[in-house]
């Protein structure tokens, strides 16, 4: 699965047919060392990883694939545009690639994402690291304020309302908000997601699962019955300035995972575009061999 020459790393792109729907994916690592899942969200896809990838891959099997719609992986019919569909074909997805016991790495949508794989999947997750991934409502900002009016009345002029969040603008800002110097964000991953948010259908695709992700808030008390009954080993490594995110979100995991390990870092959202060595070496920390 990996090549490492004079010490370069070389991940393989690959795509997997789950059930005649493709999922492209990056994987490195050795086949047989412990597995890592990275889910990514919103509207990026398994390119956020580019500089996590190298600094794990030689100790761990690292798979991060492009979620339903996102990405390279193929755009789901629109009777599919939901988190519960979505989980359930990366569900079928770390069967096909056989992923049976696994850490899992969330990111925004990839936390409701793992979420349901853990509740459904008690027994297959080793560990959980929650890079900005929310399960409890303190963690909410007000930044949620225009999707959930959309919420609670899904009407033609809210929906229009939302495609500002499809701007190339608003993907820019955020990837910088929040970080204290914005020339430190590559603009490759701000403009490759610019890139796939237009494909074809993205833009309705995007505003029906912002119309659904109420149906992960619903699941909020779930997410922590899990993490209070299976009590997963658990890393939080937090962009303390996310605008949409807060720090509470994180520290929250404690409340029902005591032993949980919560590291904030001065930077946004997308901390992983700051704050990749950092967080890496974390997850080497906390992670066992």
């Amino acid at each position: 699965m990996r090549q490492k020459e004079n010490g370069v790393t070389h991940i393989k792109y690959r795509i997997a047919d789950v059930d005649g729907f493709n999922i492209f994916y990056r994987a490195a690592g050795a086949l047989g060392a412990p597995k890592l899942l990275l889910l990514h969200g919103f509207p990026s896809a398994g390119h956020m990883f580019r500089d996590l990838i190298p600094r794990l891959s030689d100790r761990f099997h690292v798979i991060a694939p492009d979620l339903p719609g996102f990405g390279k992986s193929d755009m789901p019919p629109r009777s599919k545009h939901t988190f519960q569909q979505m989980a359930e074909t990366i569900d079928r997805f770390t069967e096909v690639v056989g992923f049976d016991r696994y850490a899992v790495y969330v990111f925004d949508y990839g936390a409701p994402t793992g979420f349901r794989l853990a509740v459904k999947h008690p027994d297959r997750i080793t560990a959980v690291i929650s890079q900005n991934g929310n399960a409890y409502e303190e963690g909410l900002s007000e930044g949620w304020n225009p999707i959930r009016a959309y919420w609670e009345d899904a009407s033609p002029a809210n929906r229009e309302a939302l495609r500002s969040l499809l701007t190339p603008e608003t993907t820019v800002w955020q990837y910088t908000h929040g970080v204290p110097d914005p020339t430190a964000v590559s603009p490759d991953g701000y403009s490759l997601d610019n890139f796939y948010l237009t494909r074809p259908g993205a833009d309705e695709f995007q505003l029906d699962l912002f119309g659904d992700y109420k149906s992960n808030i619903a699941l909020y008390p779930t997410f922590q019955t899990y993490f209070r009954t299976h009590k997963p080993p658990l890393l939080a490594v937090w962009g303390k300035n996310d605008p949409f995110f807060l720090p509470p979100g994180a520290e929250a995991f404690k409340r029902d995972i005591p032993k949980a390990l919560v590291r904030f870092f001065d930077t946004g959202h997308f901390a992983l575009e700051t704050h990749a060595a950092d967080i890496a070496a974390a997850i080497r920390e906390f992670l066992p061999n």
